[in-house]
């Protein structure tokens, strides 16, 4: 070695340990935090955001995502932290760490998926999925939707849905039903926080349901009764109410007035108080109406409290109350300037949900609900009463990407269906779901349902689906899912059906159950990155043992107006498509739209020709057109909101419900159809200061003349607007 050269490479030993030794301690003083995210089966959750906030400064968040397999790192400086993990499908995780030099912490989260979240579904199946891995078709409609669109009541936003058409009696007040891919009025069953909304045997009036306090409704298409029991026969609607989720108290209040002498307002307040979670609300709405004997009054109160013992325990209590009275003006050609509906409607639920070990998760579940009628007619007046009690007991195995659900439901139904004397029905149920995903691509979901009810006896129905993941990506040809479900509905006739007991018009205890069969088979596919969603789904719905009324016309000293009764007699089926597209066309422009091609008709009807000439065989059932369609563009300009809402129905089957036939001439008004119509509705929110902002609505912007129901005419041009305070919003 030569000496001269040795003090150059000291020199340069020395160098290269000085500049190493800042990277060396540095590497030495940082802490790591590193885990894995699955969800409530144990399966793997990628794509999460996990954000570490510095409680010892006020540095920008440390940032990363979740990988394939649900793992995650992050590496940090020594101190406080408060680190979170959001996804659009799970609530929100948080937990706080004090982290020492060179120290490794490990935090394994399993998730729990958010019910409230759109891309979550909760009444498609036993225990909640995210939207990708749903079986059967199901829409989902968002706080954002119904605040965008200024909208108070439940039954335009369910219309707005896609394979909905809504029929009202009237603008204000008058009696609305819901007809979904082409059933009856009353073969959706409707829950409120899982509480049913029906009358038994699944009749059901929309007309006081406000949406003040709701934040998610689902809309699941196809015979559920596996699930959900009697009266689902071709759809499920669940209605949640909204959930404190700001530790910061949120208050708000408002109030608005419009055309009609109309007034809306309320308030809520919502938050959370550590494991407490709460959400209270009333709302009050008063109009005079467009005519004679159209006023109608409406107060709603709704609450929401939850208590979380623990991240897998926690129970959860839920209130409804509403109370409304309206005028019922009657059709033009025969109008009732007297008449008036009064309803008071109550539900309420109590739910424990619970996990014993990593892999059982249970929930149990006791509900009350009643539905109070008084119809006040000229010379006679009705009055029904319909009770519901049960309890509902669920445990689910839960395994990665699936699991088997198992559960027991016992239901008191009682009634005085136009008064005393008083009804009862005890009915129970025992049903099995089965959901597994093979591999990436393949989920496949079957249940059945054992139901002893007490007007038909025990019957079993069954119900499965199946989607594939035809493609993943994002790029411009985004996901590709196709879906199919089959299944039976099955629904208990009405209490009137079966224990009217007045001399003329009786009911029978006799009747069959109503039947469905429904198949549906569609495509999913997102396009441009993700920014453009289309779907299209088929139906094919038949309906058995449909429950009619004979009539005998012939008066006698007795019955001046005839006597008659119910049968199990029609028959009838529906095949169409429901089509929809979801787009963000620019960054302050988004648009949702949806075609319903409903093909219905009458196939046996023996009972018809006395008493409604429409449903006589052949022709197209009542309130359900061919064509439907819906438009929604919203902007987002300057911080205020602007909504454009468009609504087509196309001709229908209708009728007068006055006519009759004598020797195969129709005798009274005669009308059998209802003509197209087409409206058009416009919102707007505009912010202002300090919480406040200013909204308003115009419904049917052009002034179209047209009636939801023959001889009941909607609403002209109107408007309202007012006032919206929020404090305390985080």
């Amino acid at each position: 070695m030569r000496l001269d050269r040795l003090p150059f490479g000291i020199a340069v030993s020395l160098l290269g340990t000085i500049l190493a030794l800042p990277t060396s301690t540095r590497a030495q003083s940082n802490a790591t935090i590193r885990g894995t995210l699955t969800d409530p089966s144990g399966g793997a959750v990628a794509g999460a955001e996990i954000s570490a906030q510095s409680q010892d400064s006020g540095a920008k968040p440390v940032e990363t995502k979740s990988g394939p397999e649900g793992k995650f790192a992050l590496v940090l400086p020594p101190g406080r932290y408060r680190v979170s993990i959001l996804h659009p499908s799970f609530a929100r995780a948080e937990q706080e760490f004090s982290l020492a030099a060179g120290e490794t912490r490990t935090w394994d989260v399993r998730l729990t998926l958010e019910k409230l979240s759109s891309t979550v579904v909760v009444s498609g199946s036993a225990e909640p999925i995210p939207a990708a891995a749903a079986t059967l078709p199901v829409s989902v409609l968002t706080r954002e939707d119904i605040e965008d669109r200024q909208e108070i009541w439940l039954a335009p936003m369910l219309a707005s849905g896609g394979g909905i058409n809504v029929a009202r009696e009237g603008a204000f007040g008058g009696i609305t039903t819901m007809f979904l891919d082409g059933g009856n009025s009353n073969f959706t069953k409707v829950l409120i926080d899982g509480v049913p909304a029906n009358q038994p045997g699944g009749d059901l009036d929309l007309e006081g349901f406000d949406v003040e306090n709701v934040d998610k409704i689902e809309i699941v298409h196809g015979a559920s009764s596996a699930l959900y029991g009697s009266d689902a026969m071709t759809g499920v609607v669940q209605i949640f109410t909204h959930r404190g989720t700001t530790t910061t108290p949120e208050l708000t209040l408002f109030g608005e007035g419009g055309m009609f002498d109309s007034g809306h307002g309320g308030g809520r307040l919502s938050g959370m108080l550590g494991a407490f979670d709460y959400s209270a609300s009333a709302s009050y709405f008063s109009t005079q109406g467009q005519g004679a004997n159209d006023y109608f009054r409406n107060t709603a109160t709704s609450g929401n409290f939850g208590w979380r013992f623990s991240d897998t325990n926690q129970v959860r209590l839920t209130l409804r109350n509403d109370a409304n009275d309206g005028g019922e003006p009657g059709q033009t050609f025969a109008p009732t300037p007297a008449n008036h509906i009064n309803q008071h409607e109550f539900f309420t639920s109590l739910v424990w949900e619970f996990s014993t070990g990593e892999h059982w998760h249970h929930r149990l579940q006791g509900i009350d609900s009643y539905i109070r009628q008084s119809i006040f007619n000229p010379g006679f007046d009705t009055f029904n009463r319909f009770y519901r009690s049960g309890f509902e007991e669920q445990s689910s195995y839960l395994f990665p990407h699936g699991g088997i659900s198992l559960g027991y439901n016992y239901e008191v139904e009682n009634g005085e269906p136009g008064g005393p004397p008083h009804r009862r029905r005890n009915n129970q149920a025992g049903y099995a779901e089965a959901r597994d995903q093979f591999g990436r691509r393949v989920t496949i979901t079957a249940g059945g349902r054992a139901e002893a009810n007490a007007s038909f006896g025990t019957r079993v129905v069954p119900r499965t689906g199946i989607a594939y993941a035809v493609r993943f990506g994002g790029d411009f040809w985004g996901a590709t899912r196709l879906r199919a479900s089959y299944g039976l509905g099955i629904k208990e006739p009405t209490f009137i059906q079966s224990f009217e007991s007045g001399p003329c018009f009786p009911g029978n205890p006799d009747l069959r159950p109503e039947r469905s069969t429904t198949v549906d088979a569609g495509v999913e596919q997102w396009l441009a990155s993700d920014l453009v969603k289309l779907s299209v789904t088929y139906f094919h719905n038949e309906f058995h043992d449909i429950v009619s009324f004979s009539e005998n016309l012939t008066p006698t000293m007795t019955c001046p107006f005839g006597t008659g009764t119910f049968f199990n007699t029609d028959k009838a089926r529906a095949f169409g498509a429901n089509s929809s597209i979801e787009a963000k066309l620019t960054k302050w422009l988004r648009m949702a739209g949806n075609y319903t091609y409903d093909d219905t008709r009458v196939l046996v009807a023996p009972n018809a020709i006395l008493i409604d000439p429409t449903l006589t065989a052949g022709n197209k059932l009542i309130h359900r057109p061919l064509h439907s369609a819906n438009l929604n563009l919203t902007a987002s300009l300057r911080h205020m909101i602007w909504n454009l809402a468009g609504t087509y129905v196309g001709r229908a089957t209708d009728s007068d419900f006055d006519s009759f036939t004598v020797n195969g001439v129709c005798m009274g008004p005669c009308i059998t159809s209802n003509p197209s119509w087409v409206r058009w509705d416009l919102a707007a929110i505009i912010p202002l200061r300090h919480g406040l902002s200013a909204t308003a609505r115009v419904e049917n912007l052009f002034n179209r003349h047209y009636e939801d129901a023959v001889g009941y005419p909607a609403l002209r041009l109107n408007y309202r607007a007012g006032i919206k305070y929020v404090w305390g919003r985080e």
